[in-house]
């Protein structure tokens, strides 16, 4: 599998199954609790927003959700973590399988996050930018007592507008970099992808968190990028002119995150480093995963809390992680 265009710009593939699951059910899927399956891998940054938004809003119960092993090949993500390497709601050993049940032809990427339809086990969206804006307003009925408003409606056009502009040159910009296929493009990248990086610490030198003054939608979309920084990107996929931990005002802003109940405890930088360094073989062809960096230092004092701002705003944090849900120990600082 190859993911680098020799010569060119790496371009990603915005072809997405944009079916919705909404309360009024106008695309034939209504809300429903336990009747869909998120699939998600803990390795991949746009699954990743859907895990903590999933665990911040309450919907463990009302969505359950299905992990895929940190590999895949050319195929598909697989259900190796479960037992016999299959899936135990859907059945199925492969995600491809639910794709392919709701088009036998379908040739597009076999994307996590995937929503499936259990009653029938076929994927219904895998438009990973509009599931979690579904899941704070489409699933609001299912939501938890105390759950945080992560898109409030008037912070929406402000929210929209800084992750539009994350998007282009932070979360895509670092496969952009990583992905190069010249000089010339990757030098592009990368200097998109930093003079972003500046920009958003000149922003939030002042303020706790990236628009108004409790976590957003803004700040799960920049946590998983800047979360897998230092462990992959900047080696891996050569973003090295500095680490996060060396970006005064991001690193404490990204601990702060971290240290926040529904972020760090979800993070399985075991699952992260596996995929990046086993997967990208065209990039890293031995396919060793390096032993760093040393992860303690996520837990360290950040000290965000002076600039004002809480993160829950009038909610509550969410409850312990359920055992069945909890990342492994050894994983994450937090799970030592």
């Amino acid at each position: 599998m190859s993911y680098v265009n020799p010569g060119g710009e790496y371009t990603r593939d915005g072809r997405y199954l944009a079916t919705r699951i909404t309360a009024d059910g106008r695309d034939g899927f209504p809300v429903e609790a336990g009747r869909y399956r998120l699939v998600v891998s803990r390795a991949c940054p746009w699954a990743s927003r859907a895990v903590i938004v999933r665990r911040l809003l309450g919907l463990e119960r009302a969505l359950p959700m299905a992990v895929a092993g940190p590999t895949h090949d050319e195929r598909s993500w697989t259900f190796d973590l479960d037992p016999g390497g299959r899936d135990p709601v859907l059945g199925i050993e492969r995600l491809r399988d639910a794709y392919l049940a709701r088009d036998p032809g379908y040739g597009g990427g076999v994307t996590v996050p995937a929503i499936v339809d259990v009653t029938t086990g076929k994927v219904v969206t895998n438009d990973f930018a509009r599931i979690t804006i579904d899941m704070s307003l489409e699933w609001a009925p299912h939501h938890r007592s105390g759950a945080p408003a992560l898109y409030p409606p008037a912070l929406r056009d402000e929210i929209d507008a800084v992750n539009e502009i994350v998007y282009k040159d932070v979360n895509n910009g670092v496969y952009r970099a990583g992905f190069a296929g010249s000089q010339k493009a990757y030098d592009d990248a990368q200097e998109r992808l930093f003079a972003r990086l500046d920009w958003l610490s000149d922003r939030l030198r002042g303020s706790r968190y990236l628009v108004g003054d409790t976590i957003t939608e803004a700040d799960v979309r920049l946590f998983t990028t800047l979360v897998r920084f230092d462990a992959v990107y900047h080696g891996h996929f050569k973003c090295n002119r500095r680490k996060l931990s060396e970006a005064p005002v991001l690193w404490a802003y990204a601990r702060d995150l971290f240290q926040t109940p529904g972020f760090g405890d979800t993070v399985d930088f075991d699952h992260i480093k596996r995929h990046y360094y086993v997967v990208h073989r065209d990039i890293n062809p031995t396919g060793i995963v390096p032993a760093g960096p040393d992860l303690s230092n996520w837990l360290e004092p950040h000290d965000r809390g002076a600039l004002g701002g809480t993160p829950f705003g009038r909610g509550t944090p969410p409850e312990a992680v359920v055992p069945e849900e909890a990342v492994p120990a050894g994983h994450n600082p937090l799970a030592a």
